[in-house]
């Protein structure tokens, strides 16, 4: 017979997986009503989204290839999130990890294939872990906030980007502003040609439920979750505040800079201007809708892939801005705030004491 726990159990489980589900539902509604109102059809467009990102083999496999670095940035704002550190700088750390990648993976044409990807992976993790361990340090040594120091680092790394591709690792031609290609033996493996799908996309899969471990099955993870929930009762109870901010930024970072490099070594080989979209930005979204649960990152992961991947069907399809998919983006994540204002906390908190009282009539 169930009791009043496993419902509430349940419930809670209902509720985690319904904010998303109903936030997009909700964002969806106001996009087709927007549509509508502007003359378009919504039906038709909803299709040719859907078409453009799972229309066919190759459309589908480029979602993935779209999804898969925002698997590691979300992963990378999930982790620092979950210990209220408000790591904004997956942008710059995924490009500082792309560009150390790059910087080392020019060098490596007669290594075997392994070592070289090796190296290659491991300067990107490198990399994208000093930048958000420098953000780290300084919250900890002079109290300066983490959001201010990773935004300005992204426009750092967004300098150095540039200067590097203008400079000294400018193709040899000196005739574009790219960086000479990596060679063959730096670059991840790739499967069923011509698609994309590589090498990277299963450490992303392997990373989510690793990430998942640590950050509930271990000390580690569970002193970030305490500072997260209470940083003066996690110090007084003995939790190195400054240390777990330091390495929790620097994991952050880490997963960051991986993913840049992944990107560099499966997909780009190369470096220029503009190297990322902004995936470290809209990996704050995708951590959100996952409600920085590591495991959900990857359907949220996918979700904001598929979007991305179809706003282009859309304005070819039936001349709708692809603006409008970043539109529905930001619903999705206004909708979700919205339902932790405590208004609706309270309407919610009222709903589960009367399904506790109700299950222990039926228990009684």
């Amino acid at each position: 017979m169930p009791t009043a726990t496993s419902s509430g159990s349940r419930g809670n489980i209902v509720a985690a997986l319904g904010k998303p589900l109903g936030a997009l539902a909700i964002a969806l509604g106001i996009v087709a009503l927007a549509l509508a109102v502007l003359g378009a059809n919504p039906a038709a467009t909803f299709a040719a989204l859907l078409s453009g990102a799972f229309g066919n083999w190759l459309a589908a496999t480029d979602t993935l290839v779209k999804a898969t670095p925002l698997v590691f940035t979300g992963l990378a704002v999930s982790a620092a999130f979950s210990g209220a550190l408000w790591n904004i700088g997956a942008e710059g750390q995924l490009l500082f990890g792309a560009l150390a990648a790059a910087a080392c993976g020019v060098h490596l044409a007669q290594w075997p294939r392994p070592p070289a990807i090796a190296v290659v992976l491991g300067a990107g993790t490198a990399a994208g872990a000093v930048a958000g361990a420098l953000c780290g340090w300084l919250r900890a040594r002079f109290a300066v906030s983490e959001i201010i120091s990773t935004i300005m680092l992204n426009f750092i790394a967004v300098q150095a980007l540039s200067w590097a591709v203008h400079g000294p690792l400018m193709e040899p031609s000196r005739a574009y502003p790219v960086s000479q290609a990596l060679p063959p033996a730096a670059c991840l493996y790739r499967f069923l040609p011509p698609s994309r799908l590589n090498a990277g996309m299963i450490a992303a899969l392997a990373l989510a439920p690793a990430c998942y471990v640590w950050l509930f099955y271990t000390n580690a993870g569970f002193e970030l979750r305490a500072l997260g929930k209470n940083p003066r009762a996690a110090a007084f109870f003995g939790v190195p505040v400054g240390r777990v901010a330091v390495f929790a930024m620097g994991l952050s970072g880490a997963m960051a800079g991986l993913g840049g490099a992944v990107q560099l070594s499966a997909i780009s080989h190369r470096l220029f201007e503009r190297f990322s979209p902004g995936w470290g930005y809209e990996a704050i979204a995708v951590a959100l809708v996952a409600r920085l649960n590591p495991l959900a990152v990857v359907p949220s992961a996918l979700l904001f892939g598929a979007l991305d991947n179809g706003a282009q069907a859309i304005q070819r399809a039936q001349g709708v801005s692809p603006v409008l998919v970043q539109a529905a983006q930001g619903l999705v994540i206004f909708v979700l705030l919205a339902f932790d204002t405590p208004v609706l906390a309270s309407w919610r908190r009222r709903g589960a004491v009367r399904e506790d009282l109700a299950s222990g009539r039926a228990d009684a």
